[in-house]
């Protein structure tokens, strides 16, 4: 069997080369010119020099290919135009399909996000959860897993949409300022530190993203794919302080305010395509409540989260430490 994963120097693409090489699949990883790929030196993946934006990179790539498995996405960042992230995340998508369906690939597995649902009203939330998404990149990505939805179940191409929730692991950066705040004593809880947010591990979303691909007659289905439970944001801060041997800031910055701060910031850094220090969505991950129910991909695909969250912190917290990204 041979699998081709979109995106795959990327931190969640990584683990999905790294899942399916260990399950003695073919793995060819689809990365751009410019990528970084020697996180894949060690796993003996076959690499392809390709843009979900160029249509004839992914002909060349899906040859004999199996399975295919879209991770490829543009987050967050200022620098980028709208344009780019309807241009990746939506286009790009339809680009894959396109290719799946034209060289007889036998499934795709699309990676979207919880983030199409932004804010939970009444937690927790299961795979008929509404749309919400709230800031361009969620619109984008929402607007991919309805083409990629609307393409299974019209039968064009048999495949399943994954959900993940709010990813973390060994050796994201993403996260790393979060936790040299945390050491450091520089990063209060902001708000008032009883929302609700459910990580899961990259590992396990990569095996979900195998069960899912191995799961027969599942095509036009969505898996939410989350860790054990969700963790108020006061707890979480405690934990990752008492692992990190320090304890979180006694003061609480109110979120409104620093939401306004970060609209006239963003507003200013924006044209000049630099990076923001603080911007609205970054306020939004201490206001925004995220609680899911995975209970289908338990049932469905024998789907389950493999440590705690305590054991996820500390894998992470080792991780950097390594990298010499802790003090």
């Amino acid at each position: 069997m041979r699998c081709v994963v979109t995106g795959s120097t990327g931190n969640l693409g990584q683990r999905v080369c790294r899942e399916m090489s260990a399950a003695g699949y073919e793995v060819v990883g689809l990365h751009r010119a410019t990528s970084d790929t020697s996180a894949l030196d060690d796993l003996g993946v076959l690499r392809r020099e390709g843009d979900v934006k160029e249509p004839e990179s992914l002909l060349r790539a899906f040859q004999e290919a199996d399975v295919v498995f879209h991770v490829a996405a543009l987050f967050r960042e200022a620098k980028h135009p709208d344009s780019e992230y309807w241009a990746v995340n939506v286009d790009g998508t339809r680009n894959v399909l396109d290719a799946a369906i034209a060289l007889g690939v036998r499934k795709v597995v699309h990676c979207s996000t919880i983030g199409v649902h932004s804010h939970i009203p009444e937690p927790p939330a299961d795979e008929s959860e509404p749309y919400r998404p709230a800031d361009t990149y969620q619109v984008t990505k929402c607007e991919g897993e309805k083409l990629a939805l609307e393409y299974f179940r019209d039968g064009r191409v048999n495949g399943c949409v994954v959900r993940p929730s709010m990813i973390w692991g060994p050796g994201d950066g993403r996260l790393r300022k979060l936790f040299r705040g945390i050491q450091r004593r520089r990063l209060p809880v902001i708000g008032s530190g009883r929302t609700l947010l459910h990580w899961v591990d990259v590992r396990d979303v990569a095996r979900g993203m195998r069960l899912a691909a191995e799961k027969a007659d599942n095509s036009g289905e969505v898996y939410i794919l989350a860790g054990a439970e969700p963790v108020r944001l006061d707890r979480l801060f405690g934990l990752i302080a008492s692992q990190l041997g320090t304890s979180v800031l006694p003061v609480r910055v109110p979120a409104g305010p620093l939401a306004l701060l970060g609209d006239v910031v963003e507003a200013l850094c924006k044209p000049f395509g630099i990076e923001p220090p603080i911007y609205r969505r970054r306020v939004g991950f201490f206001t925004k409540t995220r609680a899911f129910d995975w209970s289908k991909a338990r049932t469905d695909l024998g789907y389950a989260p493999t440590g705690s969250l305590e054991d996820e912190i500390r894998d992470i917290i080792r991780s950097y430490r390594a990298l010499g990204w802790l003090d």
